[in-house]
């Protein structure tokens, strides 16, 4: 239907057509020539182009962005880098972007650090750095380089045996699937080091950054307090 000017209802006039200033420039946007609509697509063809090349030349492409020397260029970073990782020192090629979670596990094959929920909330990714419980999935491998860091695998004692907090998790039943164990057994870990005889309260703030899905709270507090007796 259309109303008095011979327009349909409810929507637009038609586009009129182009209007060149006296410049020649078409609605200060273009030549002569151009509409606005190609105008608009050239702009969106030329942005795909920009992007597409940043991605396959920039750092997130993958680029290791080395100098033949060895060294990392301007404004890249260094890939081939050491970690003090359980006490040694390891040498691994790591992304600018790489988290210390991804690292440990797909580069060094110390898959004891789980990877839960990836965002800094579960805790099964738990690791000591500098003695310090932190949630490796938040944090990039490329800033850790001078610190000491532990996992779970770093607990094993010189002839194989457990330490107090794992066999302490044993004896007190506390691991249930065991997806969240390494996390709230590094947690604990970290918290005796620091203060060997805490109160049941101190404890449970210091695992309060780990869930467990299967609800074994009491039994991971009743393990810690039996490792702080040990």
């Amino acid at each position: 239907m259309t109303d008095e000017k011979g327009l349909v209802s409810g929507f637009d006039a038609p586009a009129a057509e182009p209007r060149l200033d006296e410049g020649g420039v078409l609605g200060g946007i273009g030549r002569t020539g151009a509409s606005r609509r190609q105008f608009i697509k050239g702009v969106i063809a030329s942005g795909a182009v920009v992007s597409s090349a940043g991605y396959v030349f920039g750092g997130l492409g993958g680029c290791s962005m080395e100098q033949p020397g060895g060294g990392a260029a301007a404004g890249g970073v260094e890939r081939l880098i050491s970690l003090m990782v359980n006490g040694e020192t390891r040498r691994v090629d790591v992304l600018p972007f790489e988290t210390l979670a991804m690292t440990l596990r797909y580069k060094l094959g110390l898959t004891g650090t789980k990877l839960g929920c990836d965002r800094a909330e579960c805790g099964a990714c738990t690791v000591l750095l500098d003695g310090v419980s932190t949630y490796s999935c938040s944090t990039l491998t490329h800033t850790v380089r001078n610190k000491a860091i532990r996992t779970v695998e770093g607990l094993e004692g010189a002839n194989g045996e457990l330490h107090p907090v794992q066999q302490a998790m044993i004896d007190e039943l506390g691991p249930q699937c065991g997806f969240c164990t390494p996390g709230q057994v590094m947690s604990a870990v970290g918290l005796l080091e620091t203060n060997p005889n805490p109160t049941r309260d101190e404890v449970r703030h210091a695992l309060s950054g780990n869930l467990c899905r299967c609800g074994a709270y009491d039994h991971y507090l009743n393990s810690v307090m039996r490792a702080a007796r040990a």
